[in-house]
């Protein structure tokens, strides 16, 4: 028997006006273990799909290939003879109807130690909605990552310090291996910019940071957790220039609890709310901060075909990577996912795009953002 599914947020009120739904799926995802060579991204994709839709894209996907009739994996997709092929019309048939967001995990940690430990911690921290901090997380990123085994060990004692364990109390000796490793870092001539950063880390600003996570403070997001900025940028996408709200179909992921969600979903409603649905009666701030996020409802993908979906090309972008920029996955990227070096931008009536990817109306109800 399955066990019941854990977490998400349903929609607590009815949502109304302009909607957009979307199911999920991501791929590399390793819990806190973010140092793991073999796994050094995280790729989140996104499709609007209907039902339908979904259940004939992969009924036409299996029609020349012998896989479980339960789950379609890229890992087995892609080991096809006909994989080339047979993905560029996988692809054309997403195109305009889907999205992915990629994570370098090196990368998101250094925005984490930017975000944490420099800035207020925030639920909206790692996203476009707090850019007033990539600067300094990108220069040292840039600066360190060419440095190799001190800049692993720094960012292993960063891991370190902020994995929660089951105590009362961080570790003092993982705060003195903390600082140690940036103090070893420092002396391999970063660049003036970078070694700024490094000295602004200070034992007390850090010391606070961790007094307040171990006490449960509920406004700092987890540490180590890569998902919900993931989540945060794929609902603003889908949200687009109207600000529409999303709802939200997920595969199963340990790290989208209620309690964590709600919190995000009040971190995009202060930073990015929508419009008030057409008609809605009344006026003042309640209405004008609406979020992005209308709710998230967890689904298990062998039962959901749309979860399916956003498995197979959330698999695909994390196993090409290194075709990305010249195929036809580079239309699906997001141009704020967390990587060290940015992605070409496409610019459309004066309004940057990701990609070619785009909300695009169809017969599922869903509402152009143009």
């Amino acid at each position: 028997m399955r066990s019941p599914l854990q977490g998400g947020l349903p929609p607590q009120d009815v949502v109304s006006g302009a909607i957009v739904a979307i199911a999920c799926d991501e791929s590399g995802f390793s819990g806190t273990n973010l140092l793991d060579p073999a796994s050094p991204v995280i790729t989140h994709a996104s499709v609007d799909l209907c039902v339908g839709e979904a259940v004939d894209l992969v009924t036409t996907l299996r029609s020349g290939f012998r896989f479980s009739p339960h789950e379609f994996k890229s890992a087995q997709f892609l080991r096809s003879p006909a994989a080339g092929e047979v993905l560029e019309w996988f692809l054309a048939a997403l195109r305009g109807r889907a999205h992915v967001h990629v994570v370098d995990k090196e990368y998101f940690l250094v925005t984490r130690i930017v975000d944490l430990l420099l800035a207020e911690p925030s639920y909206a921290a790692g996203t476009r909605l707090t850019l007033e901090q990539r600067p300094a997380a990108l220069t040292l990123y840039r600066a360190g990552h060419p440095s190799g085994r001190s800049w692993r060990l720094f960012l292993g004692a960063f891991v370190e310090l902020f994995r929660i364990k089951r105590q009362r109390w961080p570790d003092p000796l993982a705060l003195t291996r903390f600082f140690q490793a940036r103090d070893a870092l420092l002396q391999d001539q970063l660049g003036a910019r970078a070694e700024d950063v490094l000295a602004g880390l200070s034992r007390t600003r850090v010391q606070a940071v961790l007094t307040r996570l171990f006490a449960g403070d509920p406004s700092i997001p987890p540490p180590l957790e890569p998902m919900l900025p993931a989540l945060a940028e794929t609902v603003l996408f889908w949200s687009g220039h109207d600000r529409r709200q999303v709802l939200v179909t997920h595969d199963e992921q340990s790290a989208l609890t209620p309690g964590r969600l709600r919190r995000l979903q009040q971190a995009l409603a202060d930073g990015a709310g929508c419009r008030p649905p057409a008609g809605a009666a009344g006026t003042g701030p309640a209405l004008a901060r609406i979020s992005p996020l209308a709710g998230l409802l967890m689904a298990d993908s062998r039962d959901d075909p749309r979860v399916q979906v956003a498995d197979l090309l959330a698999g695909m972008a994390r196993r090409l990577p290194q075709t990305l920029d010249d195929s036809p996955l580079h239309s699906f990227l997001s141009s704020s996912s967390l990587e060290g070096t940015a992605r070409p931008q496409v610019h459309r009536d004066g309004a940057t795009v990701i990609g070619l990817a785009r909300p695009m109306q169809g017969d599922c109800g869903m509402h152009d953002p143009a």
